[in-house]
């Protein structure tokens, strides 16, 4: 069975037992699970199911493994024979997740 679901504006497809790094967000200190209800697709060995935009009733549940951080990046702003040159440095920072749970409605 697998799912596809929409988080912070992007697509993931999720089965049990993956791991799966999103962006992070405010959570409470004592929070240990993920419930992630904007389940766009959803399949198993029978079924399919499509959202009209979402499947009501259906949520992937998710056990918060902790943060982590993306690649540095260095975007790179020159103009050629202008003396300008701007260089910035950027790490994402991301939330790990393994999938626990895949809930049919």
């Amino acid at each position: 069975m697998y799912a596809i679901i929409d988080d912070g504006g992007k697509q993931y497809k999720v089965e049990q037992g993956d791991l799966l790094a999103v962006e992070l967000r405010d959570l409470a200190d004592d929070q240990t699970t993920i419930e992630f209800d904007q389940v766009l697709y959803l399949r198993d060995d029978q079924n399919t199911l499509i959202g009209q935009p979402r499947v009501d009733g259906a949520r992937v549940i998710g056990k918060i493994n902790g943060r982590s951080h993306g690649p540095k990046l260095h975007p790179l702003k020159f103009r050629r024979r202008k003396n300008s040159l701007r260089r910035t440095g950027h790490r994402q920072k991301y939330l790990e997740v393994e999938i626990t749970e895949i809930v049919r409605p």
